[in-house]
């Protein structure tokens, strides 16, 4: 039996708006958009198609000028409708009209057999052909994995702690074949073991009979799901250190391209937040505009629509695009309304960590809020309260981490364990930062200085 790490520090956020564990059928979106951004540490992607051109479910869109090898391919077949640039031609998205019925481009088959005795050369040159390579990450750094590497040890958590978060057992019912042969896929790649993360209250049955991996249980509030904080508390990575981590349903996808022959982007995402009517969960396709997900399930016109969760999702609009590592969609209220006397006066509706921002919350911390985007509060020197030691439950000093990277210091930055952490792992102490810094931006700020140094 694994043991249970039981962690103290973090903060859950209890937000109206969670999801339902019922699936209701929609129209699916007619566009649908790859966007580069999703994926960290690219050097220079170079477009493979062009507007008017048509595509299948797996296609090749772009590869990256980094590694050539690993291709980023279409979720569904349609028509290049649109590609947007930014700067200097940089590429924003890449847009597709959807067919009404899914075509797959074809990968070759292979029998459970011959999956379980697959070569490691075999195993790289599909999945870097295939789209999905790009959902294995690197730690440290939280890039996208090379394929030249080996790791030596690949992780997945099974749980997800955030606001809101979607059930992954529930996301993932039905997949324990393909997920089992995701897992003997990524055995070929790893010098090492695979690590999977579960929480402990229950063990899903999706997840309980799966083979050829190290189990461990955790405990405690956000961010007890995050990978990082996970790899942490099992073994803490160094500055040679190259571990890689994954999400369980990219392990099925993995599953599903080796044993029937096809790139499966659907995914079941959950609808949530409090401006949401009726928080259920959808299937779509990654990369889904968000009209139709939402379609007549939203209260009022003044909201914010997030692709992933309140703390580290992206504000997209109505008509934005779910994100490829996202099945989430959050809808909270735009926080753009003056209050009369603001935080000084107490209230029970309001959240504080610190309890000085809506002075009766903390009587009854685990009722369920509406939270808005209003951030109570504008930018100021950087304050040193201790507060971020009190929430993070990892062995560092990210006060001075985020200090270090403000003043360029390279050896501090590693001192301070810069290897451990990305933007997920701090955006509770973004939250409850005192003077309003946008914390996630610092860091992979600090990230990228130490990757090019």
């Amino acid at each position: 039996m694994p043991q249970t790490v039981h962690l103290n520090k973090g903060f859950n956020l209890p937000l109206i708006g969670k999801a339902h564990l019922e699936e209701h059928k929609i129209k699916q979106p007619d566009s649908f958009a790859v966007k580069p951004s999703n994926f960290k540490g690219l050097v220079q992607p170079k477009l493979l198609v062009s507007v008017g051109e048509n595509v299948k479910s797996g296609s090749p869109l772009f590869y990256d000028k980094g590694s050539e090898d690993v291709l980023f391919v279409s979720p569904v077949s349609g028509e290049i409708t649109e590609i947007i640039r930014g700067e200097r031609r940089k590429i924003i998205e890449i847009r597709i009209l959807s067919d009404k019925k899914i075509e797959y481009e074809d990968f070759k088959k292979y029998s459970k057999a011959e999956i379980y005795n697959i070569t490691k050369a075999q195993a790289l040159a599909t999945l870097t052909s295939s789209g999905i390579w790009p959902s294995i990450i690197q730690r440290p750094f939280g890039v996208v994995a090379n394929p030249l590497d080996e790791p030596s040890a690949i992780y997945i958590s099974a749980f997800d702690s955030s606001p809101c978060a979607p059930d992954m057992a529930y996301i993932m019912r039905g997949k324990e074949e393909v997920f089992q042969l995701g897992i003997e896929v990524l055995n070929k790649l790893v010098n090492g073991n695979i690590h999977l993360n579960l929480d402990s209250t229950e063990i899903p049955s999706v997840f309980s009979g799966i083979e050829h991996v190290e189990t461990h249980k955790f405990s405690g509030p956000h961010p007890a799901g995050n990978v990082g904080v996970q790899i942490h508390h099992i073994k803490p990575i160094g500055k040679n250190d190259k571990v890689w981590t994954i999400d369980p349903l990219s392990v099925a996808r993995i599953g599903t391209l080796f044993f029937e022959g096809i790139y499966d982007a659907s995914k079941v995402v959950a609808i949530t937040g409090s401006e949401v009517i009726h928080p259920h969960y959808v299937k779509t396709y990654s990369g889904a505009c968000l009209d139709k997900l939402l379609e007549d399930n939203v209260t009022d016109t003044n909201v914010r629509y997030i692709s992933g969760n309140v703390l580290t999702g992206e504000n997209v609009g109505v008509r934005g695009y779910l994100g490829h590592f996202d099945n989430q969609v959050s809808v909270i209220p735009e926080g753009d309304k003056e209050e009369f006397l603001g935080w000084m006066l107490p209230s029970f509706k309001k959240l504080s960590f610190h309890r000085a921002f809506g002075l009766l919350s903390f009587l009854n911390p685990k009722k369920e809020k509406v939270l808005d985007t209003n951030t109570n509060g504008e930018q100021r020197n950087f304050t040193i309260s201790g507060t971020f030691e009190k929430i993070l439950p990892m062995d560092i000093l990210p006060t001075y981490l985020f200090k270090s990277i403000i003043s360029n210091d390279y050896d501090e930055m590693e001192a301070l364990g810069i290897y451990e952490v990305i933007e997920e792992d701090v955006a509770l102490c973004e939250y409850i930062d005192v003077s309003k810094n946008d914390i996630q931006a610092i860091l992979r700020k600090g990230i990228e200085l130490i990757r090019n140094s």
